[in-house]
């Protein structure tokens, strides 16, 4: 049977903010790429997963203190402090960003209860055990490039938590090693196969297509000015 199981699909452009001057985003790929939400079973966790080709373009462990924030009618973005980034997604609608909006709200309330029963698990079999209290990133403030006016947001940081070994060689695995990540994009790459989703049309084609029409003014203007000078 499959360890992991995919919740939710969509289709989306993805990108990650620029590591130097965190303010720009980085396009991940030229074209849209399938974003789906997955539950993994052996170690109770739920994480954000997209596959462009073999890379495992997105692979976000959801814990209950992360935030998406809708910064445009079609953008939306989290944090992620275990990945050291900040995720965005450009949507072909506003509908479909709902839906993933409300959907990581779901999730991140399922992380919580699976947290807490975990903690509980490991209370009573460790009962000298002490948890160190959550430590809590500042949130710089950044700027967004992304698809839809440029807007200043606060990027919501994940706590870190450091506890046992065994809490630690969990936070290893959840990042992902290479051949989990491999078995992810064959996995990944057979349910997009299936996915009946049409491919979703970047916001900047709109762009694309005015400048088109202003060329074709332009030279159209050019042509009637040579016509006149000829007469």
């Amino acid at each position: 049977p499959c360890r992991e199981q995919p919740i939710f699909s969509t289709r989306a452009h993805v990108f990650q903010i620029d590591p130097a001057t965190k303010r720009n985003w980085i396009p991940a790929s030229k074209h849209a790429l399938t974003v789906s939400y997955f539950y993994d079973a052996t170690r109770s966790v739920y994480r954000i997963i997209s596959v462009g080709g073999t890379k495992a373009i997105i692979n976000s462990t959801i814990t209950p203190n992360m935030t998406f924030t809708k910064t445009s009618q079609k953008f939306g973005q989290w944090a992620d402090s275990r990945a050291n980034t900040v995720y965005g997604l450009g949507f072909a609608s506003e509908q479909h960003l709902s839906q993933f909006a409300e959907k990581f709200q779901e999730v991140k309330e399922a992380a919580r209860v699976a947290r807490e029963k975990c903690q509980d698990k490991t209370e009573l079999t460790n009962p000298a055990l002490s948890l160190p209290s959550h430590q809590v990133l500042p949130s710089p403030i950044l700027s967004s490039n992304g698809p839809g006016e440029d807007k200043l947001f606060r990027s919501q940081s994940a706590d870190v938590e450091i506890s046992t070994e065994k809490e630690r060689l969990k936070k290893m695995l959840s990042e992902g090693s290479v051949s989990e990540v491999q078995w992810e994009a064959e996995f990944f790459s057979l349910q997009d196969n299936n996915s009946r989703l049409a491919a979703a049309l970047h916001e900047a084609n709109a762009s694309l297509e005015q400048w088109k029409r202003e060329l074709a003014a332009s030279r159209e203007e050019t042509e009637t000015l040579r016509q006149r000078v000829r007469d």
